[in-house]
């Protein structure tokens, strides 16, 4: 079994915080992992899920039933269900604020993150689980983790079929019965759902339009809103924002949409193996999802993470800024063996004066564009940060 990159960063965060948040997307990993620390905890620990009737019905007393189980690690999976226990676990913590008390694992944000950092503030540590990234397999593994994406089921399926029949199946799953079940009322069909989110696929990476969408849809600015905002907070979307700099620019202001896992992002577009994917005109969007996915989930907290665009075509995938006001780092993405820049790069760098630039390919070996850019592999983006 894969032992995820974030599990010593829990152990560390439960033997100093009482209670710990792990977020992320449904099947992606959460309750493995949970299980996983539990089975080395230097105490007993008690497993508890809320998506089981059973186990709901013993939360409804919580501060009795959790009382009795005062010197264990309790895990509750998917607490969102029951964002009352909140308060009830700020009390109990503050009876006994001893480490590693609670493991919280929930399934949307920022909704949790809001509810619990309201009653649990300064008692909780967060961490968000990605799909697998790249760093927590073996370099070969780029194209296979690339075109299935990575969610563990669909990474590490027995065959080619066996991945996209499961990908198949989760989307299918998340509209017709995960929402629901994390508490989202949209009251439109799953099918209608369906296409929404395909739609989405086909302008991934690129500034969302609103009215466009809701005239493709046939609905108002107000529920695609509502809907790109829900898909962001179950982590099946990521919104982008165009980073605003003190110059005489049009510039543009609507947020890029990327479908966050790219093998969710190659079911939708129905493209199913890696041939496909070479053959497909998304190529070269899909690979700036998986990249950019990859960066976002590995680097350190504190940095935020933006695009620029102006109207007369000065472009950059992605902007890092480690603190406001400072010079910004510039990150491309080319699948290509020869990475070239554009004209729209160059302006952008221009305008901006970044303190250093970075094109991510799918090459081995890095080495100097020109003095003021490096060509980066996949592999070896953590320079970018360090």
């Amino acid at each position: 079994m894969i032992e995820r990159a974030l599990h010593n960063q829990i152990v560390q965060s439960l033997q100093r915080f009482p209670a710990v948040g792990l977020i992320g997307a449904r099947q992606v990993g959460k309750t493995t992992l949970a299980k996983m620390i539990a089975e080395h905890w230097p105490k007993e620990c008690l497993y508890i899920d809320l998506e089981l009737p059973a186990d709901y019905m013993v939360m409804s007393e919580p501060e009795r039933f959790l009382s009795r189980h005062a010197k264990k690690l309790v895990i509750i999976d998917e607490i969102q269900l029951r964002g009352e226990l909140f308060p009830v676990l700020r009390s109990l913590i503050d009876m006994d604020r001893c480490p590693g008390r609670f493991l919280l694992l929930g399934s949307s944000s920022p909704d949790l993150v809001r509810q619990s950092g309201e009653s649990l503030a300064g008692r909780i540590a967060y961490h968000q689980l990605s799909p697998f990234l790249l760093s927590e397999l073996s370099p070969d593994k780029m194209d296979l983790l690339w075109i299935r994406g990575g969610f563990p089921p669909s990474t590490i399926a027995e065959s080619e079929d066996a991945s996209i029949q499961w990908r198949q199946n989760f989307i299918m799953t998340y509209l017709q019965r995960d929402l629901s079940v994390l508490g989202y009322d949209i009251r439109i069909p799953a099918m209608r759902l369906r296409r929404f989110w395909q739609l989405l696929a086909h302008i991934h990476g690129q500034p969302v339009n609103l009215s466009q969408l809701a005239a493709n849809m046939e609905l108002s600015r107000q529920s695609v809103r509502k809907i790109l905002d829900i898909l962001q907070e179950t982590f099946m979307i990521r919104q982008l924002q165009p980073f605003y700099a003190n110059i005489k620019k049009r510039l543009v202001k609507a947020p890029k949409s990327y479908i966050g896992d790219s093998g969710i992002l190659h079911t939708l577009l129905g493209i199913n193996t890696f041939d496909d994917l070479m053959r497909h005109s998304a190529i070269g969007t899909s690979w700036e999802g998986f990249c950019m996915e990859q960066i976002l989930n590995q680097i350190p907290r504190g940095w935020d993470s933006f695009f620029y665009r102006t109207q007369a075509g000065a472009e950059v995938d992605l902007i890092l800024q480690q603190h406001p006001g400072k010079a910004p780092i510039f990150v491309e993405f080319k699948h290509s063996q020869t990475p070239k820049l554009t004209r729209g790069f160059w302006s952008a760098q221009k305008d901006l004066q970044p303190k250093a630039c970075y094109v991510v390919y799918p090459g081995t070996i890095a080495y100097p564009l020109i003095k003021s850019v490096e060509v980066l592999p996949l592999m070896q983006i953590n320079k970018i940060w360090e």
